[in-house]
């Protein structure tokens, strides 16, 4: 049971308050350190090169994709290469235009606003921004009944960083303000390594390659697990070892946590198990699968299922999710469409 709940907790990117300032000492401060999403990393450069020369303001930037990759990062990188104050902020968090207003009206010349799940802004909230961010001026309303009027502010010229894991919830209007759009994509395994490594030499953990190897390709493609994962591992090579991160030490501690081979989980299982026994293989609807799992809906269509379908062992379809070959070989069950064995 509670090697469930640590598994559960790593793939959910949930973190404590310790983690989480330890989680920003991990963060790379610059481009150049920043492993992964090359093509990504190559544009926003180029733009962030040519708005120096021209000393002006970047144009606004969303970045989409997974939780864990690296969006946040991002922006305090292109941040700190703007030379720029960063403001942080998240979607839920700007619960009336006042809260909006404070933001935008605190900025000065060149910062950067970050806005985490943009895609979360209530809708009112969100068509105070289309102004801001195309003519860089907000209209309040002050007063109410006969007596409200509307007042224009001049805003300083700022640069939007949104971040979103559903960039499909976000209304074109915003969408299109947008000048720059990038998705991130899950890192390969010798990437995610090449993070475990530099991770491992941050904390002066002593940790070969073959070690950080069995961590990498274990960690679903995203570097906040793979943090996650070398931390949790470390515990166990402190205890159980001489403090020596190696593979079959690595192999030891994420068998403990439950991650096998592929990185699939007890939930991931658990899906798959759902799908095939409960469901006849699919297609299951997501709100049927969540109460069969006991998870959110909102939590499987985020965490578990964009990586099960990247590996191949879950398909969406207009009709419901659909466990695939692999998912019955991988749980050593017979697939409906098996041929039968001819003697």
């Amino acid at each position: 049971m509670l090697a469930r709940t640590m598994a559960d907790r790593l793939i959910s990117g949930a973190l404590s308050k310790p983690d989480a300032a330890l989680e920003m000492t991990l963060r790379p401060s610059l481009f150049s350190e920043f492993a992964g999403q090359i093509k990504v990393r190559e544009r926003i450069e180029i733009a962030v090169q040519a708005a120096r020369q021209r000393k002006e303001p970047l144009d606004h930037i969303l970045l989409n994709g997974p939780p864990g990759l690296g969006k946040t990062t991002l922006a305090h990188i292109i941040a700190k290469a703007m030379n720029a104050g960063l403001k942080c902020t998240s979607g839920p968090t700007i619960e009336k235009a006042g809260d909006l207003a404070g933001l935008l009206t605190n900025l000065e010349e060149g910062d950067v606003l970050f806005i985490d799940e943009i895609h979360r802004l209530q809708k009112t909230i969100e068509e105070y921004l289309y102004p801001a961010m195309e003519d860089f001026k907000l209209d309040i309303i002050i007063d109410q009944g006969p007596n409200a009027r509307s007042v224009r502010l001049n805003l300083p010229r700022f640069t939007l960083i949104g971040a979103t894991t559903r960039s499909g919830l976000l209304t074109a209007p915003l969408l299109t303000r947008f000048a720059v759009r990038e998705r991130l994509d899950y890192y390969s395994a010798e990437q995610l390594q090449t993070i475990v490594l530099r991770s491992a030499r941050l904390l002066s953990i002593d940790t070969d390659p073959d070690g950080a190897t069995e961590i990498a390709r274990r960690s679903r493609g995203t570097p906040r697990i793979a943090n996650n994962l070398l931390r949790r591992v470390r515990d166990y090579a402190q205890v159980k070892g001489d403090g020596r991160i190696t593979s079959a030490i690595a192999d030891k501690a994420l068998a403990m946590l439950e991650i096998d081979e592929n990185g699939l989980d007890e939930m991931d299982k658990r899906i798959l198990e759902s799908i095939i026994v409960k469901f006849g293989g699919g297609p299951v609807g997501v709100s049927s699968l969540a109460v069969a799992v006991g998870e959110e809906p909102d939590t499987l269509e985020e965490v578990y299922e964009p990586y099960l379908i990247m590996e191949g062992y879950l398909k969406r379809t207009p009709q419901g999710r659909v466990a695939t070959e692999l998912s019955y070989r991988k749980l050593g069950l017979k697939s409906p469409g098996a041929q039968p064995a001819l003697f």
